[in-house]
């Protein structure tokens, strides 16, 4: 079950792939400046992730007009994630939690997908600039899509 509502959202400092080569994301670099938005999904180059990222990239200046900065994690390698963003289109930073420590942290990781093995579940979570989560949701399966309004609405009471 996902960490809820009024929980101190467990800080991360992840990989992510960039033209430049790889570089830290935190958490803990928005606080005091931005709301984030933390979006766990199961893997690279799967039709459901690829329609929520392109889906989320079309959409990203709604976030951005709400102060909240999106981040993608998933247990996919930094590379994969940059094949993928760059084969789709996706403008989202996307970090890599290759080790599940984070996945873990959120507690929404997803034990065998397709039998494959072990990945996050897909989840969002609205972190404010506080590090206090104001919103939380796992959905009940891969295939479900979070609710991006409720996401929203929670990112506008905090604005």
């Amino acid at each position: 079950m996902a960490l809820s509502v009024g929980t101190t959202a467990p800080d991360f400092t992840l990989k992510s792939k960039t033209a430049d080569g790889l570089k830290d994301v935190s958490l803990s670099a928005n606080a005091g400046n931005k709301n984030t938005v933390i979006l766990f999904f199961p893997l690279a180059f799967t039709g459901v992730c690829t329609q929520e990222f392109c889906d989320i990239t079309a959409g990203l200046s709604s976030y951005s007009d709400l102060s909240a900065d999106v981040i993608g994690i998933s247990v996919d390698s930094p590379f994969a994630q940059e094949a993928w963003a760059t084969k789709e289109n996706i403008g989202i930073t996307l970090v890599s939690d290759l080790n599940k420590e984070t996945t873990k942290a959120y507690d929404v990781l997803f034990p065998g997908l397709a039998g494959i093995g072990d990945t996050s579940a897909r989840a969002a979570f609205v972190v404010d600039k506080k590090g206090v989560i104001q919103y939380a949701e796992q959905t009940a399966t891969p295939k479900d899509l979070p609710n991006f309004e409720a996401v929203k609405a929670a990112l506008a009471k905090l604005a």
